[in-house]
């Protein structure tokens, strides 16, 4: 019998949970774009997002709980120059992100180290409207700017680890504990191909699997083609 909507809402945790980076869900679209004042169809949809979201943590918990050692972040980032769009140049495929076209984040700070994170992409296709979503966070304290902590909504915090930044701030590398999800970033919509896969190399000298990244087209004849999503 399916739980009722006191149950749920009992059964919703009441501390930040360790998950998955689940940027840009429907699930979480239902409960981070409410406005006015929260309902509640929008609280048991946040609950159903939490639990929802749990469960996948701790599958990704038990499947990254290896020896693989802790990521090497960049050593020093520097915030003003970091700020703006980058451009999904690949990934590892996930399902919150899987399929998706023409995507890209915008990035804003805020005093007190606080920032946005706007996730934007056409789904499927390049004729689809596009779909936002926006995470808000922190930067952690002496990390060199370089480890985040992002959340759609209380109490779920995700951790956004910058693994690398070339020093014109023109490509980036995001990783994720485990190294489960990983991110190609650039300014730029398309990379040649040969700083494609240098940037493939530094991923695998951080100790990813680079065989699991999969490009993502960020032009209509892209799409289909071999390597890409």
């Amino acid at each position: 019998m399916a739980p009722n909507k006191r149950t749920l809402m009992k059964r919703a945790p009441a501390r930040p949970i360790l998950a998955t980076p689940i940027l840009a869900t429907p699930l979480l679209a239902t409960a981070t774009l409410a406005t006015g004042k929260p309902t509640k169809r929008t609280a048991v949809a946040r609950k159903l997002a939490v639990l929802a979201i749990a469960a996948l943590g701790v599958s990704a918990l038990a499947a990254c709980s290896g020896d693989s050692a802790p990521l090497t972040l960049a050593p020093k980032v520097e915030l003003d120059r970091y700020a703006g769009r980058w451009y999904v140049i690949a990934n590892i495929p996930y399902f919150a992100e899987k399929g998706n076209v023409g995507s890209y984040f915008d990035i804003s700070f805020q005093a007190g180290d606080k920032l946005t994170d706007v996730y934007t992409a056409h789904p499927k296709t390049f004729d689809a409207p596009t779909k936002s979503y926006t995470l808000k966070g922190y930067v952690v304290p002496g990390t060199g700017n370089a480890r985040w902590r992002e959340s759609p909504f209380w109490p779920l915090y995700l951790s956004y680890l910058i693994l690398y930044v070339d020093p014109d701030y023109q490509t980036a590398l995001v990783g994720y504990p485990g190294r489960g999800y990983g991110w190609v970033f650039a300014r730029k919509p398309v990379i040649a191909d040969a700083a494609y896969q240098s940037l493939l190399q530094r991923m695998r000298d951080k100790g990813y699997d680079i065989s699991q990244f999969r490009r993502v087209p960020q032009d209509a004849a892209q799409i289909g083609n071999p390597g890409f999503q």
